[in-house]
């Protein structure tokens, strides 16, 4: 694959056209939502107030875990492709080009309005290629990648792209 754009030489993030480079759009640390197990009992002792906390404590190791550089894990989508990176010196561990996205869905958990995150899964040929867990602001998120593929992925029929218009 070949290396980023430098977007410092960029005016507007992520307007290279794909035939030119490969482009930032945006990157997403997962939340503590990506271990249920913990959110879900991080979520009931900060609920109380005496065991609040207990809480915080329980998840700051994993909190520290999405950012120490060694096992870092992100979400990056570029006007290429998006995929989940991992380490020091980001590698793509899975990925998946724009070009073979069919649907994006976000599947919300029970911990998913308190963290205001959620699962992030990509579907192509009616198989789920991708699965991005604990993304924050999911549907922030979902919208970066399908505005993507309707920007970059030329010729193709948009039509499971919904467009909702903002009202008055």
């Amino acid at each position: 694959m070949s290396s980023m754009v430098d977007v410092r030489k960029q005016a507007v993030t992520g307007l290279v056209p794909p035939q030119q480079g490969e482009a930032l759009i945006r990157v997403a640390w997962p939340a503590v939502t990506a271990i249920p197990p913990v959110a879900t009992l991080g979520r009931k002792l900060i609920c109380s107030i005496i065991l609040a906390p207990l809480g915080w404590g329980l998840m700051l190791p994993f909190y520290f875990k999405k950012i120490l550089p060694f096992i870092a894990t992100r979400y990056t989508l570029t006007n290429r492709r998006i995929m989940i990176q991992r380490g020091l010196k980001p590698k793509a561990s899975a990925e998946v080009a724009l070009t073979d996205i069919d649907e994006v869905r976000v599947i919300p958990d029970g911990n998913s309005e308190f963290f205001r995150a959620s699962t992030v899964e990509v579907l192509s040929k009616g198989q789920v290629k991708l699965t991005l867990p604990g993304v924050p602001e999911p549907e922030a998120f979902k919208h970066a990648i399908v505005n993507a593929c309707m920007a970059w992925v030329p010729g193709r029929e948009k039509t499971w792209l919904t467009f909702v218009p903002a009202k008055a």
